[in-house]
C-alpha cells in the first residue's frame, strides 16, 4: 500500500467519525422543535449534546485539514466546486453554536424562541446539504482538464444528491432519537422511544433507496457488503429500541452511519472526486497526493496525536454519561 492510499483511509475515518458523532447531535437538534413538548423538554435535549457538542465539530475541521494537506487537489476542487453548499454549512454551524450558548442569556419568552428555531433550521439544513455534496462527490461533478468545476451551483442538486440530503437528514434524526432514549429519563425518554420505529422506518427505505442507487451506478463487491451491513444494522437497532436495549440500539444505529459512508468511500476508491466530463480528469488519490515527503511527515504527527484526541473524547462522553430528566433542570431561568 502506497501513502497515499494509506491517507485516503486516514481521510475517510475523521470524516466518518464526524458524522457519526455530528449525526446524533444533529438529530437532537431536530427533535427540539419535533419531540420536546415545552420549554423544558428542548432544555433536556439541549443539555444532553450541551458538553460535546463543540468537541464534535472539531471532527469536521480536523477532516478538511487532513484533506488539505494530504490531497490539496482533492481539497481545492471540492471547496470551490461546492462553495455555495459549504459556505452555507459554515454559516449554519456558526448559528447554531451561537444559538446553544445565547438561549439562556437573557429569559424573554421570544428571545428563547428565537434561537429555538435557529438550532432546530439549522439542524435541518446541514445534514441535508452534507447530504448533497458526499452524493455529488460520489457520483461525480463536472470537472475540467484542470481539475476544476465548471458547472454551477444549481446542478449540484440533482435528483440523486437531493435523495442523499433527505436520506441523511432522516437517518440522523434517527440516530439523534435513539441517543435521546439513552440520555434521558422520564416521559421524554418514552416519547423518544415511541417515535424511533416511525423515523427509522423512514430512514430504512430512505437508506435502501439511496445506497442501492450508488451501488447500481458505480458499487463494486467491497460496497455491497458494507451497503448489507449498514441496512441490516438499521434494522436491529430498531428492534432493540422496541426490546429497550437502548445501548445496543445506539451502538448499531451508529454502525448504521458508519457503514453507510465507509460504502461511500469504497464506492469512491481510487478515485476522490470523479468527471462526469471525461474519466482520466477524474481525481484520484494518485494525481491529487502530496508528496510522499509530507504524508510521512503527517504520518508520525497524526500516530502521536490522533490516539490522544480519541481518548480524550471518549473520556469526556464518559464523564457526561448521566441520564437527564426534567428534574434536572432548574426552574425560573
Amino acid at each position: 500500500m502506497h501513502l497515499h492510499d494509506l491517507w485516503f483511509v486516514l481521510v475517510a475515518l475523521p470524516w466518518t467519525g464526524y458524522f457519526f458523532l455530528e449525526g446524533f447531535d444533529f438529530g437532537i437538534g431536530v427533535l427540539t422543535r419535533v419531540l420536546a413538548r415545552d420549554d423544558v423538554g428542548r432544555r433536556v435535549l439541549i443539555n444532553t449534546i450541551a458538553p460535546v457538542w463543540d468537541g464534535n465539530e472539531v471532527w469536521v475541521i480536523t477532516a478538511a485539514g487532513a484533506t488539505f494537506a494530504a490531497f490539496p487537489d482533492w481539497y481545492a476542487t471540492l471547496f470551490s466546486g461546492f462553495y455555495v453548499p459549504l459556505l452555507i454549512i459554515v454559516l449554519c454551524l456558526i448559528a447554531r453554536g451561537v444559538s446553544f450558548e445565547y438561549r439562556a442569556k437573557r429569559p424573554g419568552r421570544r428571545w428563547r424562541r428565537g434561537w429555538e428555531l435557529i438550532t432546530f433550521w439549522t439542524s435541518v439544513i446541514i445534514p441535508f446539504l452534507w447530504g448533497v455534496v458526499f452524493a455529488n462527490m460520489v457520483r461525480g461533478i463536472a470537472i475540467d482538464r484542470h481539475k476544476s468545476y465548471i458547472g454551477t451551483a444549481g446542478d449540484l442538486f440533482n435528483g440523486y444528491a437531493i435523495l442523499g440530503g433527505v436520506t441523511l437528514l432522516v437517518l440522523f434524526t434517527c440516530h439523534g432519537a435513539i441517543f435521546a432514549t439513552l440520555r434521558t429519563d422520564g416521559e421524554i425518554r418514552e416519547r423518544a422511544r415511541l417515535l424511533v420505529p416511525v423515523v427509522g422506518a423512514a430512514a430504512l427505505l430512505l437508506v435502501l433507496a439511496f445506497l442501492l442507487w450508488t451501488q447500481a451506478e458505480s458499487g463494486n463487491g467491497r460496497s455491497l457488503g458494507v451497503m448489507i451491513v449498514s441496512f441490516a444494522a438499521l434494522a436491529v437497532a430498531l428492534l432493540c429500541n422496541q426490546l429497550g436495549r437502548e445501548g445496543w440500539a445506539f451502538v448499531f444505529s451508529a454502525l448504521t452511519v458508519v457503514a453507510a459512508f465507509a460504502m461511500l468511500f469504497l464506492t469512491l476508491y481510487p478515485e476522490v472526486m470523479p468527471s462526469t466530463l471525461n474519466p482520466r480528469w477524474s481525481l484520484t488519490v494518485a494525481n491529487s497526493a502530496s508528496g510522499p515527503y509530507t504524508l510521512k511527515v503527517m504520518s508520525v504527527v497524526a500516530a502521536v496525536f490522533a490516539p490522544l484526541v480519541v481518548l480524550y473524547q471518549a473520556w469526556t462522553y464518559w464523564v457526561f454519561s448521566r441520564r437527564i430528566s426534567v428534574r434536572h433542570i432548574p426552574t425560573g431561568r
